[in-house]
């Protein structure tokens, strides 16, 4: 018999991928930790209102359906609480944190599509009267942030190309915009999520497991806040790579442990770095250590780089793609 605290651990590391696609899911969680499935929505829900979740649903991978980018802005620092605000009550703004460099706001923002994103991002500078430096992804290494909690490893999978849309009919998108919150906590919320989309249960069943087979899913399942779960030093490291050489680089960089995101995005003007990771460590020092290790390993440690820490987050939810106007934040 698990421990409550065991229990929890469980639901927070098994299920970030793998959940059940079936009608009653709860009760299949509940059948694999020995309790009610009652009790395993009570306890994802504490968990989602303690923080520790954003929300049990999708996770789609990056650039296979709407328009998506990295942005970065250079406020001043006196400026940061407003300007953050204003940047996380937009709708289509998923991700937002402080990092400590001169570019000190990075969001995630999404959009339909690329017509869409460009008037979103000129929203934003417009309100905050930053206008904000857009780093679109150019090439996938590796992207799957559902690590083990235990001990930092991750689940390595096949890149997606980069430009691989996936082109959604009208009850498609009806049911991304329908799990946008995801799960709802009730014995059959698949079927819920169908009678907000229009659709059937079983055509929603069958659609997930389709994206999930073509990758146009990253995953599904619990989406967990790891600085809440004690993962809360963590790091965008950065390097000016040669054109001629960042894709190797890459590649060697995302096959060391460790690595949660690795990609390479274009560059700006006041932006030379081509090639980004993420690591996620307990300590600055665990994730310094990492940085050094990872970086003679893939041989990009004699590159201009630099280390951005994630000191704030101000918003963490998952991506709307079809309303780009300002709301309330759904902040973690």
């Amino acid at each position: 018999m698990l421990t409550a605290d065991a229990r929890d651990f469980h639901l927070l590391n098994d299920f970030q991928r793998g959940f059940p696609l079936r009608a009653e899911p709860w009760a299949a969680l509940a059948a694999h930790l020995g309790c009610g499935a009652d009790e395993v929505m009570q306890r994802l829900a504490r968990l989602r209102d303690s923080g520790k979740i954003s929300r049990v649903g999708p996770v789609f991978a990056p650039n296979r359906l709407g328009a998506s980018t990295l942005a970065a802005m250079a406020v001043p620092p006196a400026e940061l609480p407003r300007v953050a605000a204003l940047v996380s009550a937009f709708a289509g703004v998923n991700h937002n944190y402080r990092r400590e460099h001169r570019f000190n706001l990075w969001f995630v923002a999404a959009a339909a599509d690329e017509r869409a994103l460009n008037g979103l991002l000129a929203a934003i500078g417009s309100a905050t009267g930053c206008p904000p430096v857009a780093l679109p992804l150019v090439e996938e290494f590796h992207i799957d942030l559902g690590f083990d909690l235990a001990n930092g490893r991750r689940t390595r999978h096949k890149p997606a190309p980069v430009g691989m849309k996936r082109a959604l009919s009208a009850a498609e998108w009806r049911l991304v915009e329908a799990l946008q919150d995801g799960l709802p906590w009730v014995p059959r919320p698949y079927r819920a999520v169908a009678d907000a989309a229009g659709l059937n249960e079983e055509d929603v069943l069958a659609t997930l497991a389709a994206w999930l087979a073509e990758g146009t899913l990253r995953r599904f399942g619990v989406v967990v806040r790891h600085r809440e779960l004690g993962w809360d030093a963590n790091a965008m490291c950065v390097w000016a790579v040669p054109e001629a050489a960042v894709s190797a680089a890459g590649r060697a960089l995302a096959a060391q442990d460790g690595v949660s995101l690795c990609y390479r995005r274009r560059t700006a003007p006041e932006w030379p770095y081509s090639l980004f990771c993420m690591l996620h460590g307990r300590s600055r020092a665990e994730v310094e250590a990492r940085r050094m290790t990872v970086a003679d390993a893939a041989g990009v440690a004699g590159y201009p780089s630099a280390v951005l820490f994630s000191t704030d987050c101000y918003k963490q939810c998952g991506a709307r793609y079809r309303d780009a106007t300002p709301q309330p934040a759904c902040v973690s």
